[in-house]
C-alpha cells in the first residue's frame, strides 16, 4: 500500500480553527505540490481530508475527487489517522490532506514504529510504501517534497 501524508498549506491565523482558508502564500504552495504530484498519483488513490476548510483547500488544488473525513480533523490521533486509511492492508493507495502534529506522528510510527513526533512542513508530504517481505510489513520512505523545493 502506499500513503502519503499532506499537510495543508500556510493559513490564516484566527478562531473558529475550522474555517481558517489558506493564505496567498498557502494557495501557491498547494497548486506547486498539487503539480508535483498528479503526474506522480496513481490513478486509483483515495485522497481523505480533514474537514478543516485550509485542509480542503490544499486538496482542491489537485482537481480531483476527494472524501471529507472527520477522523482526521485536528487533534485526531494517528492511529485514527491510520485507521482512516485501511493501513497496511487497505487494497488502494491513499493521500491524507491533513495537519500537525497528528501527521508528524504518522510518520514516526510508519518510520520507527513508535510514538514520537517528526515536523512536518507545511504544504509538505511524505510518501510512504508498505510491502510484506519473508512475512513482515516493510515500510520504505519514497520521498519528502516541501513546496518551497519545488
Amino acid at each position: 500500500m502506499e500513503l502519503i501524508l499532506w499537510r495543508h498549506a500556510d493559513a490564516e491565523d484566527g478562531m473558529p480553527d475550522l474555517a481558517r482558508e489558506l493564505t496567498d502564500k498557502g494557495r501557491k504552495q498547494a497548486a506547486r505540490m498539487a503539480d508535483w504530484l498528479n503526474p506522480r498519483l496513481p490513478q486509483d488513490i483515495r485522497v481523505l481530508v480533514s474537514p478543516a476548510l485550509r485542509a480542503l483547500q490544499t486538496a482542491q488544488a489537485l482537481g480531483r475527487g476527494y472524501e471529507e473525513d472527520p477522523a482526521l480533523a485536528p487533534g485526531a490521533t494517528a492511529e485514527e489517522v491510520l485507521a482512516a486509511t485501511g493501513w497496511p492492508d487497505s487494497a488502494y493507495p491513499v493521500l491524507i490532506v491533513g495537519h500537525q502534529p497528528t501527521l508528524g506522528q504518522v510518520a514516526m510510527r510508519l518510520l520507527a514504529g513508535q510514538a514520537g513526533d517528526l515536523a512536518v512542513k507545511k504544504g509538505a508530504i511524505w510518501w510512504f510504501q508498505g510491502r510484506e517481505r519473508a512475512g513482515r510489513l516493510e515500510v520504505v520512505l519514497r520521498a519528502v517534497a516541501a513546496p518551497d523545493w519545488l
